[in-house]
C-alpha cells in the first residue's frame, strides 16, 4: 500500500516536470517574436520622426512667405493712400494760393485806388497851404520893414544915450576895479608879512629837531629833513630875488570861478589859486613819502607824522599868491600825512611814483580838496 503512494507521488512528480519543460519551450519563441517586432516598432517610428522635420518647416516657410506677402499688400495699400492724400493736400495748397493771390491782388487795386485819391486831396490841400504861406510871407516883409524903420530910429536914439551913459559907468568901474586892488594889495601884503615870521620861527623848530633826531641816532630822518630845509631856503631866496608887481599880473586880479570848504567854511578861489591848491596836495604828499620811508630805514617804531619838521613847517612850494598860507600849509599836510603812510608802510595806497617824484593819485586828490567849478 506504501509502495503504491510513492509510486504515484513520483508519476505526479515526473508528470510535473515534463509539462514545465515544455511549457518553457513554448514561451521561449513566443519572447524572441515579440522583441522583434518591438524592434521595427522603433525603426519605424525613427523613420517617421526623420521624415517629419522637413514637413514642419515647410509649413513654417508657408507661414513666413504668407506673411509677407500680407505686409507687402499692406505697404502697397499705405504707399497708394499716402500718394492720395498728397495729392490731395498739393490740391488744397494750389486752390489756396490762387484765392490768396486773388485777394492780394484785389487789396493792391484797393489800396492803389485809395492813395490816388489821397494825392488828390493833398496835391488839393498843398495849393491852399502854399497860397496862405504866400499872403502870410507878404505880410511879415511888411511889417519887418516897419519894425527896421522903428529899431534904426530907436537905436539912433540909444546911441547917442549910451554915449553919455558909457562916460559915466567907465568911471564908476575904475574906481570900484581901484578899490577891489587897493584891498587885495594889503590882504597880500598881509599874506606876505605873516609868511616870513612864520618862516623865521620854523628855523628855530629846525635846531631843536635837528638835535632831537641825532640823539635818536636816526641818520636817515636826520639827512631827508636837513634836505627838505634846503629846498625850503633855495625857495625863499628866489623868492626874495624876484620883483613882482600885482598890477601888472592880470591871473592875480581874476574872478574866483572854483569853490571848496573845510572845517564846516567855504572859500572862494580863481584858477591859479586852484592849482596852487593841488600844488600843495602833490608837495605833501612827495615830502611825506620822503619822511616815512626814512623812518621805515632808520626802524623807528615810535613814528608819527606829526613829529616830522616838514609837516610842521608845510611850507615848501609855497610863493605868498592867490590863497593864504593858512590855506596852502592845510592841504600841505593832508597830503603829507598819506604819502609819510604810504612811504612807512612801503606801499602805494594814495599815490605813485612817476618822473622821479611821488605824487598823490587823482581820485585821492579829488576827495581832498573837492573843487567845484562854477
Amino acid at each position: 500500500m506504501l509502495e503504491m503512494k510513492v509510486n504515484n507521488l513520483k508519476r505526479i512528480l515526473v508528470a510535473i516536470v515534463i509539462g514545465g519543460v515544455a511549457l518553457l519551450g513554448m514561451t521561449i519563441p513566443v519572447n524572441a517574436h515579440q522583441q522583434d517586432q518591438n524592434q521595427q516598432d522603433k525603426q519605424k517610428k525613427e523613420k517617421e520622426q526623420k521624415v517629419e522635420p522637413p514637413k514642419k518647416e515647410q509649413k513654417q516657410q508657408q507661414r513666413v512667405q504668407r506673411q509677407q506677402q500680407q505686409q507687402a499688400t499692406q505697404q502697397q495699400q499705405q504707399a497708394a493712400q499716402k500718394q492720395q492724400r498728397a495729392q490731395r493736400q498739393q490740391q488744397q495748397q494750389a486752390t489756396q494760393q490762387q484765392q490768396q493771390a486773388t485777394q492780394q491782388q484785389q487789396r493792391v487795386q484797393r489800396q492803389q485806388q485809395t492813395q490816388a485819391t489821397q494825392q488828390q486831396q493833398q496835391a488839393v490841400q498843398q495849393q491852399q497851404v502854399d497860397r496862405r504861406r504866400q499872403r502870410t510871407q507878404e505880410q511879415q516883409t511888411a511889417q519887418q520893414q516897419q519894425a527896421a524903420q522903428q529899431q534904426q530910429a530907436a537905436q539912433q536914439l540909444q546911441q547917442q544915450r549910451t554915449a553919455n551913459g558909457e562916460r559915466i559907468g567907465r568911471q564908476q568901474q575904475d574906481q570900484r576895479l581901484s578899490q577891489q586892488r587897493q584891498q587885495i594889495n594889503a590882504q597880500q601884503q598881509q599874506r606876505l608879512s605873516l609868511y616870513r615870521q612864520q618862516v623865521q620861527s620854523q628855523d628855530g623848530l629846525w635846531s631843536q629837531r635837528s638835535a632831537l633826531l641825532q640823539q635818536q641816532n636816526r641818520t636817515a630822518q636826520y639827512r631827508f629833513q636837513q634836505q627838505y630845509l634846503e629846498r625850503r631856503r633855495q625857495q625863499i631866496v628866489d623868492w626874495n630875488a624876484r620883483s613882482y608887481d600885482y598890477n601888472n599880473d592880470p591871473n592875480f586880479y581874476s574872478a574866483a570861478n572854483y569853490r571848496y570848504s573845510r572845517g564846516g567854511r567855504s572859500y572862494q578861489t580863481n584858477q591859479y589859486g586852484a592849482d596852487l591848491l593841488r600844488q600843495a596836495v602833490n608837495y605833501g604828499y612827495d615830502e611825506g613819502f620822503q619822511a616815512g620811508q626814512a623812518d621805515r630805514q632808520d626802524r623807528y617804531r615810535n613814528s608819527s607824522y606829526q613829529n616830522s619838521y616838514a609837516y610842521q613847517d608845510a611850507n615848501y612850494g609855497y610863493n605868498g599868491y592867490y590863497v593864504a598860507q593858512t590855506e596852502y600849509s592845510y592841504y600841505f599836510r593832508e597830503g603829507f600825512r598819506r604819502g609819510y603812510d604810504d612811504g612807512y608802510n612801503s606801499r602805494s595806497q594814495y599815490g605813485n611814483y612817476s618822473n622821479g617824484n611821488y605824487s598823490i593819485l587823482s581820485a585821492i586828490l579829488s576827495q581832498v580838496l573837492n573843487l567845484a567849478r562854477f
